[in-house]
């Protein structure tokens, strides 16, 4: 049974559409993975989460930071941002639906010699490691107290919560590096602030799965999430955020062969 994994969508159903059509997607046969942000910048980001939820039984999706984004928005504890395209699912007569689907999405997914991850991994991590604190965190969220989860995960720093608990800034630092990390520095520690390629880092800044003595690991890391990085295949690494949310194409690989499929961006 074929595996499809599919890079950010954020909204874009008819070129998420077009692409499954180029792969020859079959939901009675295919599995599929995304690596999350299904939602934001695009025009549609209500018609995504109703396809995926439809589709649950043979979709593993991973928690992006646009989808943090839009369950804080609706649990009232972060306002919109300049670009946002979340009204529609805020309006939505299914919302609470499709926000309790996207709230119990992981963090983290393995199966076998693949992991899905929306960001990166601590260099440091074992997988079994990381397996380990994606759990924690989603229980956090899928709590009775999802709402002060996701306040904490907003939060910019402790000086604006001084009563953050131990627990609490460990939800904060582990949400990052699942959806927002790209460089650390070469003692493997996450820097965030610059999101452009790699060659253009300032000094001192590393892909998170180029420092030096990276955890080996007996799996390829699929992740999104940094567009600048763009389609990138190298052992052991398989990056599928292409820039859909700018114009850019709609990237997938399939498993395990990794066969590169693209979809340009369908207005």
């Amino acid at each position: 049974m074929p595996t499809y994994v599919i890079g950010d969508i954020h909204g874009h159903l008819r070129t998420l559409e077009r692409l499954l059509e180029r792969m020859q997607f079959d939901a009675a046969r295919d599995r599929l993975w995304l690596v999350g942000d299904l939602v934001n910048r695009g025009p549609d980001s209500l018609g995504v989460l109703r396809w995926a939820r439809r589709h649950d039984a043979v979709v593993t999706a991973v928690l992006g930071n646009h989808d943090l984004h839009l369950l804080a928005r609706a649990a009232g504890v972060r306002t919109s941002k300049q670009g946002d395209t979340l009204d529609g699912v805020l309006a939505a007569s299914d919302r609470e639906e499709l926000l309790d689907w996207l709230r119990r999405r992981p963090f983290f997914h393995r199966e076998g010699p693949f992991a899905l991850v929306h960001a990166g991994l601590l260099p440091s991590w074992t997988l079994e490691e990381a397996a380990s604190r994606a759990a924690e965190l989603a229980a956090a969220l899928q709590s009775a107290g999802s709402a002060e989860t996701l306040e904490i995960i907003h939060c910019k720093d402790d000086r604006s919560r001084p009563d953050a608990s131990e627990p609490a800034r460990r939800w904060r630092a582990l949400s990052s590096i699942f959806t927002r990390l790209r460089f650390c520095n070469r003692n493997g520690k996450p820097v965030y602030g610059f999101t452009g390629a790699p060659a253009d880092a300032p000094d001192g800044r590393v892909p998170w799965f180029a420092v030096p003595g990276r955890q080996r690991r007996d799996a390829t890391i699929v992740f999104g999430h940094w567009a600048a990085l763009g389609l990138h295949l190298e052992p052991g690494v398989a990056a599928l955020d292409s820039g859909c949310a700018w114009g850019g194409p709609m990237s997938a690989v399939r498993l395990p062969d990794l066969a590169v499929f693209q979809q340009p961006a369908v207005e």
